[in-house]
């Protein structure tokens, strides 16, 4: 495609040699000597390079670019349009430095839809979701709505979880010559997704040492950004290792103390909502008076939750709200991520050479935000989205990914016993399980299986490979989790990170019911009782994401919500409400293997024949003995 009064390329892609053509012109668009395409002209700017406000500014803009900024009426050029807003605000578009869009569960182009009202307009993806179902296609999802017209500016991130530990397997595997590979491949690609595998990347005896560091290698060469992932590392040691690793940014902070010290450290800060509030104030008591190396990220935030409470402008009210000066939170989500993840010739200010996204404001205290612009067009007015959204008809690369070649059954979730004594003893763990060591218990033998146990608060737990069309399952015992309700179980293909089927239930048959509805819609939720399914919800992109609106995937979650409260589900108490796995959405993150993980349930492997693994350290264990 080429833009109509100059034949250079529609940069809806980045590439070397196309950019080169657009800044040419650029530059001559500039100096008024080719004609520019649009002129918006603002009450108010903020330039983000200096904290301050700019008074009664005009943008020119050239294709999706801008051109030029300058007080209103300096710009000598010819221009084709020209759009008056004195009473507005204008800030940049905003940016997300960690974000997977799986975790919205809608596929990009409807992503765009959801968020772009809320001002944001491009998204570092941290692509190990959808990486770990099709890691071969992974560059060309990212990229395909954008190619197609969505104004949305997707940065992919490959994701170094794929696997997310040497224990599992299926759906993809990438290396350095993945890593590289990607990197050449286009300019969007920014870095690397972030590190998780702390007991990988710190220890060279682990499988998996040569594979991470290989592709932080191939990040490096590329002069990309390597994204971190420090949970549970707090300690000055690990801190300095983290550091001195190349890790460059840590999103998993919950602590003020503990965000201090890796501030201190030289990483880079991206703040979530849950400590946020804490956080800037304890920051703020600090005398912090460079914020630079901060940047306010949703990580995970479901279509349903946006819907209610907003996307990365719901971050900036809050610490708005908490004591930080508007100025400073914008570039919170603009200039600071775009720092970080070097994206500022593209993304995170109103300046020439970068694209012309806008955000516009009646209100700046709040963030009140009347309109977008994204690539030099309206893209939402109030809340509705008036942008571009492709058809996309997916192919059945992206669509038929739960590949399971037979009938799941009652058997196949059976715990035998192992001997004929009336009790067994077994293994179990329960969601957020970050002991050195599993639990241990005695739970009952009846017909040479072990049963479960649920006045004890004791049900089954199962992951079911859907990767090699064999069904392998993993099954243990779990506490304080799922349906006490008899002949009931819930499962969903979304499990973070690997997405393997995982289903929890009061019994076999239900258990298997669950799995093989699951296969069938190719994705997504299935809670079945009494026999039957009682709601569903489709994600038939990848088995993580839709494409439908956020409205009408909303609309299936609150049946699934409502289905949900017509059955007694279990509960420790003596687990912490803070990390309480709520129904459903909390049960899809109890499948993670990352640190600070120890024990953990994955699908069947030669290393983990029975799925039960100590991921830190390789030991494996029997289910029961």
């Amino acid at each position: 495609m080429t833009s109509p009064n100059t034949n250079l390329p529609d940069d809806l892609l980045i590439n070397a040699a196309d950019e080169v053509l657009i800044r040419q012109d650029l530059t001559l668009t500039a100096l008024g000597r080719r004609p520019a395409d649009r002129l918006l002209r603002v009450g108010r700017l903020l330039d983000v390079h200096s904290r301050s406000w700019l008074e009664d500014q005009e943008v020119v803009i050239k294709g999706r670019r801008i051109g030029y900024v300058g007080p209103a009426g300096s710009y000598q050029g010819e221009v084709s349009e020209r759009v008056h807003e004195p009473h507005l605000a204008a800030v940049p578009g905003f940016g997300e430095a960690h974000k997977h869009i799986e975790s919205s569960h809608l596929t990009p182009e409807w992503e765009a839809a959801l968020v772009m009202p809320h001002g944001v307009t491009w998204t570092c993806e941290a692509s190990h979701e959808f990486s770990n179902v099709n890691g071969t296609r992974n560059l060309e999802f990212w990229l395909e709505a954008r190619r197609r017209g969505s104004p949305m500016k997707i940065f992919p991130l490959p994701g170094s979880a794929v696997p997310p530990t040497a224990y599992e397997w299926g759906g993809g595997h990438f290396g350095y010559d993945e890593q590289k590979s990607f990197l050449n491949e286009s300019l969007m690609v920014a870095g690397l997704d972030e590190v998780m595998d702390w007991p990988s990347v710190s220890n060279p005896e682990n499988p998996a040492y040569d594979r991470l560091w290989g592709m932080i290698r191939a990040t490096f060469e590329q002069r990309g950004v390597v994204e971190g992932h420090g949970a549970g590392l707090r300690d000055l040691p690990s801190i300095n290792a983290f550091a001195g690793a190349g890790l460059a940014s840590d999103h998993e902070g919950w602590f003020l103390e503990e965000i201090w010290e890796k501030l201190t450290h030289g990483l880079f800060i991206e703040l979530r909502p849950h400590s946020l509030p804490e956080v800037i104030k304890g920051l703020i008591e600090k005398g912090l008076s460079d914020w630079s190396q901060i940047a306010f990220v949703t990580d995970d935030r479901s279509a349903s939750d946006t819907l209610k409470i907003g996307a990365t402008d719901y971050n900036v009210r809050l610490a708005i709200e908490n004591g930080l000066a508007p100025e400073i939170a914008i570039q919170c989500v603009t200039i600071n991520p775009a720092r970080h993840m070097r994206l500022t010739p593209w993304v995170g200010s109103i300046a020439p050479g970068r694209f012309a996204d806008i955000v516009l404001l009646d209100d700046v205290k709040t963030l009140s935000i009347a309109k977008v612009w994204a690539d030099g067009k309206p893209a939402s007015e109030g809340k509705t989205f008036v942008g571009v959204r492709p058809e996309v008809d997916w192919p059945a690369w992206a669509t038929q990914t739960v590949r399971i070649d037979r009938s799941v059954t009652a058997e196949d979730f059976r715990i035998a016993a192992p001997s004929d004594e009336a009790t067994a003893k077994a293994a179990l763990l329960r969601p957020f399980h970050w002991a050195d060591d599993f639990i241990t218990m005695d739970l009952p033998v009846r017909d040479g299986a072990v049963e479960r146990d649920h006045d004890r608060n004791v049900t089954k737990f199962a992951i079911v490979d859907r990767f090699s069309g064999e069904a392998k399952v993993a099954r243990m015992f779990w506490l304080g989790t799922g349906p006490r309700t008899p002949d009931t179980a819930l499962g969903a293909t979304l499990g973070h990170d690997k997405h393997n089927i995982w289903v929890v239930g009061s019994s076999d048959e239900a258990m298997a019911m669950v799995a093989n509805a699951l296969k069938e819609q190719q994705g997504g939720w299935v809670l079945v009782s009494g026999g039957k399914v009682v709601a569903r919800v489709r994600y038939e992109v990848g088995g993580l994401m839709t494409a439908r609106s956020a409205e009408e995937l909303d609309a299936e979650m609150q049946a699934l919500y409502k289905a949900g409260a017509e059955i007694d589900w279990m509960y420790e108490p003596t687990f912490s409400p803070r990390w309480w796995p709520g129904f459903p959405e909390r049960l899809s993150f109890a499948t993670l293997t990352c640190a600070p993980w120890r024990w953990v349930l994955v699908a069947p492997s030669g290393r983990a024949p029975e799925g039960f693994v100590n991921v830190a350290t390789g030991e494996t264990h029997p289910i029961v003995w």
